[in-house]
């Protein structure tokens, strides 16, 4: 069987869906994958799949590169003919569903979070959404990550309910991300993995590390890709003047999160919403404490009092006061929630459970397309 993913990046592919790509591979499937061009394409190359070029602009509405972008999909999907489509991200998913129906391929969407479509009002946002009912009327199934995105979602956006899934997230490689005892970090030592924008909870990460920025003992650090041209962006000069004033240690960039997670003693993310936060997952399954809001996508993840801390969204104070709980724990007690955040990844969202999810309804979508 041949498989088409697409993305908005081929960089999401490389780091998100690794596991399900090579399941596929490692079954005799074959893989194409359809996403622009970025320092990752090759790396995919590298894995047996083969990579198609297909330009997108990643923010934004511009209607005449949109139209391109299903111009060249729908030319892909025509010449390669995969038995069925994995989509990710918003236009991918959009564009996929219309190519789809056009080549009368079987789409399945992966709603992976409602993002700033769903969270900021504008004309992008509602632009969105028309495009989203119209779409949605041609995919053969969609994936939600948490139960408040599909109440959310089908809310605005009428959907079939027999063509909807629950996934656990894209699921975490247990052999990839293993607990590293605690004493093996740097004590009080809080990292946030995320894109620098504003609807993260960067502002709030930065805020609550001043507070302790003339403790001695306490670090903070970000990782993350900063944007310029993402309409939501935290301006340079404010990332500037946190790193100047020597709140935080910032990084663009890490090929190595697995590493990066196990020198920190606790995973942050004040997130405003997430599908299912990757950071979360990965922080533990590396055996770390988690402090993050108390929001869809996040919750699932931090279960307050057992493997972590929910603060209030959008509020430094509750989050400062949740690091303020953290640090005054005993080395036992932040163990103990080390040990419980590997637990519940173990139960609830390994890689393995995604997988068979997709499996089952791949397989009831082929079964029906074959009975019609």
């Amino acid at each position: 069987m041949k498989i088409a993913f697409v993305a908005n990046t081929c960089w999401n592919i490389y780091n998100f869906r690794r596991g399900l790509v090579h399941h596929f591979l490692k079954n005799g499937n074959e893989v194409v994958v359809l996403a622009p061009k970025d320092e990752y394409s090759d790396k995919l190359v590298k894995w047996g799949v083969k990579w198609i070029n297909t330009p997108l602009e990643g923010t934004g509405a511009n209607p005449i590169k949109d139209l391109g972008y299903l111009i060249t999909l729908n030319k892909a999907l025509k010449n390669e003919k995969p038995e069925i489509v994995l989509s990710f991200t918003i236009k991918s998913n959009i564009y996929s569903s219309f190519a789809g129906k056009l080549n009368r391929i079987p789409v399945i969407c992966n709603v992976s979070g409602l993002g700033t479509v769903f969270l900021v009002k504008g004309i992008t946002g509602n632009v969105a959404i028309r495009l989203y009912k119209l779409a949605f009327r041609f995919c053969s199934h969609i994936l939600f990550q948490n139960d408040a995105d599909k109440e959310m979602f089908t809310s605005i956006i009428p959907v079939d309910q027999s063509k909807i899934s629950l996934v656990p997230g894209s699921g975490i490689d247990l052999d990839k991300f293993k607990p590293v005892p605690l004493n093996e970090s740097r004590p009080n030592s809080f990292v946030m993995i995320s894109r620098v924008i504003v609807e993260k909870g960067v502002r709030e990460f930065a805020e609550a590390a001043s507070y302790f920025a003339k403790e001695e003992n306490v670090q903070f650090t970000l990782i993350g890709k900063f944007d310029a041209e993402h309409a939501r962006s935290i301006e340079k000069a404010e990332l500037d003047h946190w790193v100047n004033s020597k709140w935080l240690d910032y990084y663009n960039h890490s090929d190595s999160i697995a590493q990066v997670i196990a020198t920190h003693e606790a995973v942050v993310l004040p997130s405003y919403r997430e599908g299912m936060s990757r950071t979360l997952l990965e922080g533990a399954a590396s055996g770390r404490p988690l402090i993050a809001t108390n929001v869809p996508g996040c919750r699932e993840v931090v279960r307050d009092g057992y493997n972590g801390f929910l603060c209030e969204v959008q509020n430094a104070k509750s989050l400062r006061d949740k690091i303020k709980l953290f640090l005054s724990m005993s080395t036992q007690e932040k163990e103990l929630l080390a040990a419980n955040s590997r637990s519940l990844v173990e139960e609830t969202f390994d890689e393995k459970i995604v997988i068979g999810i997709y499996e089952n309804v791949i397989h009831r979508i082929i079964q029906k397309s074959q009975n019609i």
